[in-house]
């Protein structure tokens, strides 16, 4: 995937996280659990929270905006790694609710690792580090949610 500049490449992922956010909003008022529900709000607003910093990025400039950013490594537990894609449906438990929103969090950490590696600019690049490590800390904590879960049901 190519991008003409820098602008194209935060819109891109602007939309990214705008579907991200639309995706957990809808499944959590579809939702009749409350915890399911609330968790999904949850991840609805974690995804406003990178889109209003993209949309920062664009507005301050990318340079100043992420020379404040640390980055550091996120283990990737590979809980997903063993899942199979689903399809989101009305009154899904739990577990599978998880494992949809962990194969959104690896699919999207795999988007922006495939885009890092194919950026030309040293600001590209540490654009998609940092998408890259929020995407990595979302997949992390679904990973962990699902291995606390499966431990207390006995898996």
């Amino acid at each position: 995937m190519q991008f003409e500049n820098l602008k194209a490449v935060i819109d891109f992922a602007i939309e990214k996280e705008k579907e991200a956010a639309d995706f957990y909003d809808t499944a959590s008022q579809e939702e009749s659990m409350s915890g399911v529900s609330e968790m999904l709000r949850e991840f609805a607003e974690e995804e406003r929270k990178h889109q209003a910093m993209l949309e920062k990025l664009e507005k301050e400039g990318i340079g100043k905006s992420l020379d404040e950013y640390k980055l550091k490594w996120i283990t990737d537990l590979k809980r997903s790694d063993y899942l199979v894609d689903m399809e989101y449906k009305k009154g899904l438990g739990y577990k599978d609710i998880l494992a949809i929103a962990m194969k959104r969090e690896e699919s999207a950490l795999r988007l922006y690792n495939s885009l890092l590696e194919n950026a030309e600019t040293e600001d590209t690049k540490k654009l998609f580090k940092v998408l890259c490590q929020e995407e990595a800390k979302h997949k992390n904590a679904l990973e962990t949610m699902y291995d606390d879960y499966m431990a207390k049901i006995g898996d």
